[in-house]
């Protein structure tokens, strides 16, 4: 590699159980490997991480075999709600939106607010209709369905591109039986999802417990401030998490284009890729992946 470094892309589909239904499992795996095929038409093309995980998150909303974008688990009222978000580490540039129901995946809208809005966040029926009056696609009647029991977790994206920038999105359907207005981590910057020009980080498990120890963000200042390595410092962060009793894991890439995958439950369904070699899709924690 040039002194630009490693270009690599990383992905989950979630934390949680072990799976119950094998061809559920197997149809969860094919969608990681296109998600990552996809964000490696991006990256191996010399395209922006940015742009490389945005793309690789929309593959897995649309794919329904995930807990974002089409296969959203259902509200306590029976209803869908999405959360996503998209930082690009190479400005500190984020957008978010929370809580929409109206719109076939987050994470574009996430990056709509990035680049056309002054805000980070914008939630509910204003991050609709903004959405919508740019053109993205609203859900069609009967476009939801449940995720099925093999990938029931948020899904994630963090690149590292050929330039250096590294980049994180995550989009996630919450949840199951969720109070409607719940927003969890996915959308807020620094518990789910971070980028900076040292590492960049996309969560996935129990939102609230991510929230409250500043998860992604943590994981930067032990990067950044305390020296540790990546490795140590998503260890150290996971740790607090499963100390308040939470679970869940994340991906994270550093600076060099280390790629780090640690978890606390049964599975996380996860890939990498880095153009030595095809796509490698994991799901237990004995399968490897980098």
């Amino acid at each position: 590699m040039s002194a630009a470094g490693r270009v690599v892309l990383a992905i989950h589909g979630g934390a949680g159980g072990p799976p119950a239904e094998p061809d559920a499992q197997a149809e969860a795996e094919r969608a990681l490997a296109a998600a990552l095929g996809a964000g490696w038409v991006v990256l191996g093309g010399g395209g922006a991480a940015l742009d490389a995980v945005e793309v690789a998150v929309a593959s897995m909303e649309a794919s329904g075999c995930f807990n974002a974008g089409r296969g959203a688990v259902l509200n306590r009222d029976g209803g869908v709600s999405l959360d996503a978000a998209i930082v690009d580490g190479a400005t500190r540039a984020a957008g978010a939106v929370a809580a929409v129901e109206r719109l076939a995946g987050a994470i574009a809208a996430a990056r709509l607010v990035m680049d056309r809005t002054p805000h980070v966040l914008v939630a509910g029926p204003g991050a609709e209709s903004l959405a919508l009056a740019a053109g993205l696609p609203a859900a069609p009647a009967g476009y939801f369905r449940r995720a099925p029991a093999a990938a029931t977790g948020t899904v994630g994206a963090v690149a590292r591109d050929a330039a250096g920038r590294l980049a994180a999105a995550t989009s996630t359907g919450g949840i199951t039986g969720k109070l409607p207005g719940r927003v969890g981590d996915s959308a807020v910057i620094g518990a789910g999802t971070w980028a900076d020009d040292r590492c960049a980080i996309s969560a996935t498990g129990w939102g609230e417990y991510f929230i409250r120890t500043a998860f992604a963000h943590d994981i930067a200042v032990g990067v950044g401030r305390l020296g540790l390595s990546l490795g140590e410092a998503a260890r150290q962060a996971l740790d607090g998490v499963v100390a308040l009793g939470g679970h869940g894991g994340c991906i994270a890439v550093g600076a060099a284009g280390e790629v780090v995958l640690p978890f606390s439950t049964a599975v996380m369904y996860r890939g990498v890729i880095d153009g030595d070699g095809p796509p490698r899709v994991a799901v237990f924690p004995e399968s490897k992946t980098t």
